[in-house]
């Protein structure tokens, strides 16, 4: 190698471990790529102060040491939350995405009301009346046990299967058992759909039934169609 590429050898790896090095400070030790700003998105029932108190970011950590990992995870306790994704926004902003929970039903609570409880069994507020829109689920269960409830989850999960124009009209849900669910219809309309199982067949079903005109509809078991 001659002098002169030498020289310019060294002059670039001089320059790179100088850019290294500047990258390195300006991520880990300096003031400018630091946490100055936070964006909380998809909050409705949980006020952003609580968020940014849970999350539990200082302002002026540098970007690059906040771990995403545990601030989601901490988000996540939050009793309405869904679930949350945590981003880093250069140069300076944290943004903390949260999706909240539904609820699906209104069960009436103990002292009065009703709690909302999302399909997974999670309350996710209490309501002086039942929302309009809410099918009422008349829990035998103490509330406290709704998360584990099987019966209430397979109520939840037959709403989510409905075809929308059907579940606005679902009024009430009851679930003996999760394979014997049955829903009322606003007009005194009764759907005995069973478990969870074949919901997109049974959706076919209801839709040529429910062009007779009955108030009693039972699709729950294969191959057994029946109106009233």
């Amino acid at each position: 190698m001659t002098p002169r590429r030498a020289w310019r050898a060294a002059f670039f790896a001089l320059a790179l471990a100088g850019f290294a090095g500047f990258a390195a400070w300006a991520l880990f030790g300096s003031v400018l790529l630091v946490v100055r700003s936070f964006v909380v998105t998809g909050t409705h029932l949980v006020p952003a102060s609580e968020v940014l108190a849970v999350a539990d970011v200082t302002p002026g950590t540098p970007l690059i040491r906040v771990n995403t990992g545990q601030v989601e995870a901490r988000v996540a306790t939050i009793r309405q939350v869904r679930s949350v994704q945590v981003t880093r926004s250069w140069p300076d902003r944290l943004v903390i995405a949260v999706r909240e929970r539904t609820p699906a039903l209104a069960v009436p609570a103990p002292g009065g009301g009703y709690d909302l409880v999302d399909a997974d069994g999670v309350i996710v507020r209490w309501g002086a009346t039942r929302p309009a829109g809410l099918p009422d689920y008349p829990a035998t269960a103490p509330v406290a046990s709704l998360r584990d409830d099987p019966d209430l989850l397979a109520a939840a999960a037959v709403l989510g299967e409905l075809p929308a124009r059907l579940r606005v009209a679902v009024e009430s849900v009851t679930a003996p058992s999760p394979d014997q669910v049955t829903l009322r219809l606003s007009g005194g309309i009764t759907i005995v759909w069973g478990g969870t199982d074949r919901a997109a067949e049974k959706s076919q079903e209801l839709v040529v039934l429910m062009q007779t005109h009955a108030r009693y509809y039972d699709v729950s078991a294969q191959g057994t169609l029946m109106t009233k």
